[in-house]
């Protein structure tokens, strides 16, 4: 996964400048959603919202025949994985509740497409790493998801995540960095986060150089994994 930070208008150059590698766009082919139930839907809404084509395999007959977009049948067999486009989909999302099944789906549509972009949903948070030998591309947890909740709650703070273990965060610039530059301060050295960012009172720099001294009223923006966070904020106290 290649993550990259940006202004607002840089990401719009991005977009127009390597739109050919935004594959749902260009391929025209139906991603796949396994499962229809409450978080198949929420992905489907979003996919109509952005126009990405989408196909969702259901077991149960919960819709009338009418609704295209439906392919009624269990997608652990190749017939209704046919009837979905398989061979062509560029992604297929798993979004079973049961860890089980979504292991067994993801490492048999890999088995099948070595080539597609699998994502898949796990309940429990010690079956992300079995799902990810399962041949899933990106897994997200309710684990993760549960604890980035809370810990924003009791922060009072904005922390997003990127992918399963790495997060985005942002604080005030703590007193210890205060007078320093990026290069003196060694936040990359010391705890593993890299800066992306840092807000001034009416100004952003983005991808910063070494050499910018950080000040009083800056915010500090940064990723990092879990382990690499705690490592900041018990480095650089607030």
């Amino acid at each position: 996964m290649l993550v990259f930070a940006g202004t607002e208008d840089s990401v719009a150059s991005y977009d127009e400048v390597y739109s050919l590698y935004q594959i749902y766009k260009v391929a025209g082919d139906p991603v796949i959603i396994v499962g229809g139930g409450r978080v198949g839907q929420a992905i489907a809404a979003r996919f109509q919202k952005e126009e990405i084509p989408y196909l969702i395999i259901e077991k149960s007959r919960r819709r009338t025949e009418e609704d295209f977009r439906f392919v009624y049948g269990d997608a652990a067999d190749i017939h209704t994985l046919e009837k979905a486009w398989f061979e062509k989909a560029p992604a297929a999302l798993i979004t079973s509740h049961d860890d089980t099944t979504n292991i067994y789906l993801t490492k048999y549509l890999r088995s099948l497409r070595p080539d597609m972009q699998i994502l898949s949903r796990a309940s429990e948070d010690r079956n992300v790493s079995t799902l990810h030998r399962a041949g899933a591309d990106f897994v997200m947890s309710y684990a993760s998801l549960g604890a980035n909740t809370i810990f924003n709650f009791l922060m009072d703070e904005e922390t997003l995540l990127l992918a399963e273990g790495l997060n985005f965060f942002h604080l005030q610039a703590p007193r210890s960095l205060i007078g320093k530059t990026l290069l003196q301060s060694g936040i990359r050295e010391k705890t593993g986060c890299t800066v992306i960012a840092v807000q001034h009172k009416d100004s952003i720099s983005v991808n910063p150089e070494p050499n910018l001294l950080i000040s009083r009223d800056d915010e500090i923006i940064l990723v990092g994994t879990y382990d690499t966070e705690r490592s900041f904020l018990n480095e650089y106290p607030a």
